[in-house]
């Protein structure tokens, strides 16, 4: 089962960052955070990438293609002009970066990486959103249900603390408690090859058109994730991910 990551948006909520570099390649600890994202899906055994590169595409290229430099130490022997890599703990990843386009919209991405892709279903997600999300319990939910799409749905992590109240005077404070009530998109998605045919063009936003004509046909499967999930919108939520994996108790690091 190949995995397809939307990698080609701006990152114009995180432009202190996304300035010098595409916001997959902004660093969460040591890595990018979409090293991270691909680990999750590796954990689960899928190892086949797609990403759909658009903004500062070229360094997703050169960041994959230079991979076992960024994970080796190294010899450089000038004279014999040749390169010994030394403790290297390479990632058994096949990676396809394909340049969707500067300006193209989630869906138009895609549509553009159809031919990468084989008949079966496949995965997909963004690239900037990390969890402890168990893709293999929503692969067998996906086949399970038989219908065209399963989009991961997740409660919404609350920007605020809250305040516990005795009458008139504060009793206790809650550190940013999770958000009840209504569920929504968070990603990782498993969708069946077909859904593309619902992506008119380049200017297609995934979310809207495609997704709202699934609900409609009652072809869009919800898998309920209640554990850890986290998008990386802003800066302070870089700063939030990267305190955990400084911590080392990173709830998304679901690998060895």
């Amino acid at each position: 089962m190949k995995v397809v990551i939307l990698a080609g948006g701006r990152g114009s909520r995180i432009t202190e960052e996304t300035t010098v570099r595409p916001k997959p390649l902004v660093e969460i600890g040591d890595k990018p955070i979409i090293w991270h994202i691909m680990s999750i899906y590796a954990h689960h055994g899928l190892n086949d990438f797609v990403i759909c590169a658009g903004y500062k595409g070229y360094q997703l290229k050169e960041y994959f293609s230079n991979l076992v430099l960024h994970h080796s130490d190294i010899t450089v022997d000038l004279g014999k002009n040749r390169i010994e890599y030394h403790h290297n703990a390479i990632p058994n990843w096949r990676v396809s970066v394909v340049d969707t386009g500067l300006d193209t919209m989630t869906g138009g991405r895609l549509k553009r990486v159809r031919r990468y892709l084989d008949d079966e279903p496949f995965c997909m997600t963004y690239g900037d959103g990390v969890g402890d999300i168990d893709v293999t319990a929503e692969v067998a939910f996906h086949r399970r249900h038989g219908l065209k799409a399963t989009m991961c749905t997740v409660s919404p992590p609350a920007r605020f603390g809250a305040v516990n109240l005795e009458g008139d005077r504060v009793a206790a404070f809650a550190e940013k408690p999770q958000a009840s009530g209504q569920r929504i998109n968070g990603g990782f998605f498993v969708l069946d090859p077909s859904v593309i045919d619902l992506i008119d063009g380049d200017d297609t936003v995934w979310e809207g058109g495609p997704l709202e004509r699934l609900a409609a046909r009652s072809e869009l499967a919800a898998f309920p994730h209640d554990g850890f999930w986290q998008p990386m919108d802003t800066l302070r939520e870089k700063i939030q991910l990267d305190d955990m994996w400084a911590s080392g108790k990173a709830p998304w690091k679901i690998w060895e």
